[in-house]
């Protein structure tokens, strides 16, 4: 017998929309291509993680010329999430508005920030955020105060906040989703980029997935590839999902499907399910896979020979001082935060020439900073197919400001004490945040999905992860991707689950 509802994917949207269907007496199945990640020792090793690429997918995506690279996204339950630094930040009041970058403009959300935020409460609550209100300019309203005070600064790192409150700057503590108790019992490692194997890190999988599983009328099943989806012989509802497991084909008809895949793949699903017209499913606007946008970002070192950070987990710490201007009334740079502590070996991984016990002395003397700018969306930045291969098309945007942010913060780090200040910007390989491939909007003829994410062309489809995303702004996106499945769910009990 076929469910009411079949999600594709456990990452935040699919578990986080699992959760918010939880006790509506609907059947749902969740279909996860990966496995539950493991508890090995690979977990808490950087050179199995950042140098042998141990939990690297075994697949090849190519660059639009041809050149083939291999992806930084991980499929296990729980999805990219198992491996995130936990962040769970709102977008800005302002970020649902247009705004004007240095790279155009940023185009206006199809509803503002009031809307979302009872649902960015709920999310914070799910997701048990650690946080602080009142220390940021840029902190949006809050309905609801965070429930836990915030992860605490090591002494570095208290160090680093006093230093910049001198200079006339305003860090705050990062809103993040971390048991740092439990997450130390488990080792003494950061947990940014590291992969969560227990309950110290409230991922999808520990988050959201537990409160939808409690419900008998839920299950997850492990292993199941997604190939496509199946339209009726209008084409007006998706009448089926085909999947493999265990090379085994298979076959679900579900009342409604949520797509929640992730942005590359749940576009890719999309490309692959034919529609009437020689079109693929949801793609009347032309516009599933276009608009990729994958944050513009740096790693910075700030280096003082003199004086050693000893810091285990190091990622407390953000500054949005540039987020809604450069500081002069200019236009915005971006946002600042702190990476979880890098360790000679993470620099051995990208610095391969350089010799051990230098890198060894350089992480060990250096306070790591995440430099994160807004990329614009633009059509011609996407994902397409190409047979069995995956083809992304990235056109970054908006790089000025990350030039900008680099310059400023490498004179503000200076003014602070630290002689020494290094940064490299990330590349392709780095999932930094992909959304906007299957856009939300307010026009059928430009947006794929409504504003609850509903396909405009099939009543029955809504696609609910990074995709639906209409703007990257400068944060990290899980907790509004989470705000907006809860939102999502709310609305299919409503109108589609009523008895």
């Amino acid at each position: 017998m076929s469910p009411d509802i079949v999600i594709i994917g456990s990452g935040i949207g699919g578990a986080t929309i699992a959760s918010g269907l939880a006790g509506s007496g609907a059947s749902v199945l969740i279909l996860e291509r990966g496995e539950k990640l493991p508890a090995t020792a690979h977990a808490r090793d950087s050179r199995s993680i950042f140098v042998d690429g141990h939990y690297r997918p075994k697949e090849m995506w190519r660059e639009a010329g041809g050149q083939p690279f291999n992806p930084g996204n991980y499929y296990y339950v729980g999805g990219n999430s198992k491996f995130y630094g936990a962040v769970l930040i709102r977008y800005r009041r302002e970020d649902f508005a247009a705004m004007e970058h240095f790279g155009g403009i940023s185009p206006a959300w199809p509803f503002g920030y009031e809307e979302l935020e009872p649902w960015y409460s709920k999310a914070e609550q799910l997701f048990r955020v650690r946080g602080r209100l009142g220390e940021d300019p840029t902190e949006p309203f809050h309905s609801v105060p965070y429930a836990f005070p915030p992860v605490p600064d090591e002494p570095a790192i208290a160090r680093a906040r006093a230093e910049l409150k001198g200079i006339s700057l305003n860090p705050a503590s990062l809103p993040l989703g971390v048991d740092i108790d439990a997450w130390l019992r488990d080792g003494k490692t950061p947990w940014d980029a590291f992969p969560n194997t227990g309950i110290g890190k409230i991922d999808a999988e520990t988050g959201p997935l537990p409160v939808a599983l409690a419900d008998n009328n839920i299950c997850l099943e492990t292993g199941a590839a997604v190939d496509h989806l199946e339209l009726t012989p209008g084409g007006k509802t998706v009448a089926a999902v085909h999947y493999h497991r265990n090379g085994e084909a298979k076959r679900v008809t579900p009342k409604l499907v949520v797509l929640s895949a992730g942005a590359i793949n749940s576009a890719v699903i999309l490309l692959r399910s034919p529609a009437p017209g020689g079109k693929s499913i949801a793609n009347r606007s032309d516009q599933v896979g276009r608009n990729f946008m994958n944050h513009n970002s740096a790693a910075m070192l700030a280096i003082d020979p003199r004086r050693r950070n000893d810091s285990v987990y190091q990622k407390t710490l953000m500054l949005n001082d540039y987020y809604l201007s450069d500081g002069k009334g200019g236009k915005p740079l971006g946002n600042v935060q702190l990476l979880g502590k890098i360790d000679g070996t993470m620099l051995k991984a990208n610095v391969r020439l350089a010799p051990k016990f230098a890198l060894d002395f350089m992480a060990s003397h250096a306070v790591d900073w995440y430099l994160m700018c807004e990329d614009l969306p633009d059509p011609e930045s996407r994902v397409m197919v190409d047979g069995n291969d995956i083809v992304l098309q990235w056109r970054r945007s908006n790089m000025q400001a990350l030039d900008r942010l680099t310059q400023v913060m490498r004179e503000h780090f200076r003014a602070c004490g630290y002689p020494i200040v290094l940064s490299r910007p990330f590349d392709k390989r780095t999932p930094s945040h992909q959304c906007g491939t299957v856009r939300m909007g307010s026009d059928p003829a430009t947006s794929p999905l409504d504003t609850f994410c509903r396909a405009w062309d099939h009543g029955n489809l809504f696609v609910v992860d990074g995709g639906f995303l209409p703007t990257s702004a400068a944060v990290n996106p899980a907790l509004t991707i989470a705000a907006q499945a809860l939102r999502v769910a709310d609305h299919i009990r409503k109108t589609e689950l009523k008895a």
